[in-house]
């Protein structure tokens, strides 16, 4: 252990499933120091790979905060208390795809900033993809985004050319292809 420890924590917003908190830490050294943490509740990522294991399923979506739309993986909130990762991953195929995972897989679980924020991710992969009667959309982003049928083989180029620039879909994809491949077992 590090000898850091949380003595004290202070809200200073809340905006719903956000918290952003100032926490006075005790250094080793004695010395107390402030710092500030999003609180988040947690995500899912999912790679939704079509059946003949080469193609998958992107999102281009509009992101505020990237002031423009970015092609990624399906992710969603871990919202709902006590919901199984598992449970919220396929609640998030069938709301942003329409579909249902034949497999699911558990590939990887992430801080996605841990510098500022506690956002921690669990990653899946989803091989083969039972369609049911459509996306649930629940927000204007979400009935606005449009679904990709993207061949995993070019995952390189798409990062090369910057084309994909969102870090969870880079870890998603990129750890998918391994598993794919057979060069990676999940967790």
């Amino acid at each position: 252990m590090s000898g850091f420890r949380i003595v004290g924590s202070e809200t200073l917003a809340d905006a719903g499933f956000l918290v952003l908190r100032e926490h006075a830490v005790a250094a080793p050294d004695g010395e107390t120091l402030r710092r500030h943490v999003v609180h988040h509740p947690g995500a899912v990522v999912v790679v939704p790979v079509e059946e003949d294991r080469t193609t998958v399923r992107l999102l281009r979506q509009y992101r505020v905060a990237a002031e423009g739309d970015l092609l990624e993986v399906p992710a969603g909130k871990r919202d709902v208390p006590g919901e199984a990762p598992e449970t919220t991953a396929g609640r998030e195929l069938h709301e942003e795809l329409g579909c249902h995972p034949v497999t699911l897989v558990r590939l990887a679980e992430f801080y996605n900033s841990p510098g500022f924020c506690d956002e921690y991710t669990h990653l899946f992969v989803a091989v083969g993809l039972t369609d049911d009667d459509g996306p649930r959309a629940v927000t204007a982003e979400e009935a606005a985004m449009t679904v990709e049928r993207v061949p995993i083989a070019s995952v390189d180029e798409l990062i090369a050319t910057r084309a994909l620039v969102d870090a969870k879909s880079i870890i998603g994809l990129t750890l998918a292809r391994r598993y794919l491949a057979g060069d990676y077992a999940g967790m």
